[in-house]
């Protein structure tokens, strides 16, 4: 029974002096190892073999990088407006020993010292120039806490400003601020969009104007030069048809000579139509009395001795004077379905074909930028060809 009691005790012996020589250390810390209440060593990531009763471990510190929030802090601006600031420190202790030995507790004191170097910052800007320099004061923390902390051991990675919140009054005056900013904006844009629009408008107005006075002049001008082609038209058409019609007088003027002379007219007749002609000059509601003329028979007789001969027995006989062919075909009834015919003519059937031409085209607007092309005369759709002894239409 002894045996048994002394057997348990070793045992429990053997265990307690295991459990206090083998420790297990975590993966992402360290452990600092205190031998005699001295530092020894820094563990970390694995099993650990200590001294019983001699070795301890003092603390175990977190390695990983980590990120602490600090509640907001009053600090005054240049301007003298306080403002709370919370600010995100984000670091990681590289030396576990030095965070452990030299200082009491590393979190109180870097937030301290970024309260500290936040105040001495914004203390030398106003509240614009804090709201709108987070990068420069996100940049001076660091650098000041990261000096300030390497003798603890630690590494400030980064810093940064979470919110600014000014006092709630200095808020709605910004409110205000930047509503009428926003309003003074829009009051400019709405000017600048009036201002464009009727630059436009009267841009839009000028080119129609303009087109339209274009357009008015070269419709003038198309009209003038019409009206100028017409007149011409009709100056060539009148001189063409008073041409004709003295041609045709004159024509008719041969034909009823070579009539008279086909016809052999002698004084005896021309007599007797004078008198039976005379009846109808006074066939007038006008007229009272007509008388024939005294000289009458004078003339007659003048008229035998120019044109007659003398006869044996003292008498004046007329005899009509031999008519040649020419006359007598002039006189005779010619084709008069052949006087309106232009296909014998081509030059008169070109130039008809070309007054259809004219006539049926197109008017374009003509280019102001192109110079005007000299104008082909229209030939004369009723010129036919005068005798050469005629005088010739300038």
């Amino acid at each position: 029974m002894p045996g048994l009691f002394l057997f348990g005790v070793i045992l429990i012996l053997v265990v307690s002096l295991l459990f206090a020589s083998v420790k297990m250390i975590p993966q992402g810390e360290a452990a600092v190892v205190e031998r005699l209440g001295r530092y020894t060593r820094t563990v970390s990531g694995g099993l650990t073999l200590l001294v019983p009763y001699i070795d301890r471990i003092r603390a175990r510190v977190d390695t990983r990088e980590r990120v602490v929030s600090f509640p907001p802090q009053a600090v005054i601006t240049q301007d003298n407006l306080t403002v709370a600031i919370d600010t995100v420190v984000t670091f990681q202790i590289n030396d576990p020993a030095k965070a452990i030995y030299g200082v009491d507790n590393y979190l109180v004191g870097v937030e301290q010292i970024s309260v500290a170097t936040l105040r001495d910052v914004v203390g030398g800007m106003t509240l614009e120039e804090t709201l709108t320099s987070r990068e420069t004061i996100n940049r001076r923390l660091r650098g000041e806490l990261d000096a300030a902390t390497a003798k603890w051991g630690l590494r400030i990675s980064r810093v940064e400003l979470k919110a600014i919140d000014p006092p709630p009054s200095i808020q709605q005056s910004m409110e205000m601020q930047m509503k009428a900013d926003r309003e003074k904006r829009a009051m400019i844009l709405t000017a600048e969009g009036k201002r464009e629009s009727d630059i436009k408008t009267a841009e839009g107005e000028k080119q129609a104007r303009i087109l339209s006075a274009e357009g008015e002049k070269h419709a003038a001008i198309l009209n003038a030069e019409a009206e100028r082609q017409a007149m011409i038209l009709r100056a060539e058409g009148e001189r063409a048809a008073k041409y004709l019609e003295a041609q045709g007088e004159a024509r008719a003027i041969q034909k009823v000579n070579a009539a008279i002379k086909s016809s052999g007219v002698t004084p005896e007749l021309l007599a007797y139509q004078y008198l039976e002609n005379l009846p109808k000059i006074a066939n007038n509601d006008a007229a009272t009395m007509w008388m024939i003329p005294s000289q009458f028979g004078n003339s007659l007789e003048q008229f035998a001795k120019a044109f007659a001969n003398k006869d044996d027995d003292g008498v004046f006989r007329y005899e009509a004077q031999r008519v040649d062919q020419d006359t007598k075909d002039l006189a005779s009834e010619g084709d008069t379905d052949q006087w309106f015919d232009t296909s014998t003519d081509p030059e008169l059937a070109r130039a008809l074909a070309e007054a259809r031409a004219v006539a049926n085209k197109h008017v374009d607007e003509p280019d102001p930028t192109q110079h005007r092309a000299p104008e082909t005369p229209i030939a004369n759709p009723l010129e036919i060809e005068r005798p050469s002894d005629l005088p010739q239409p300038e």
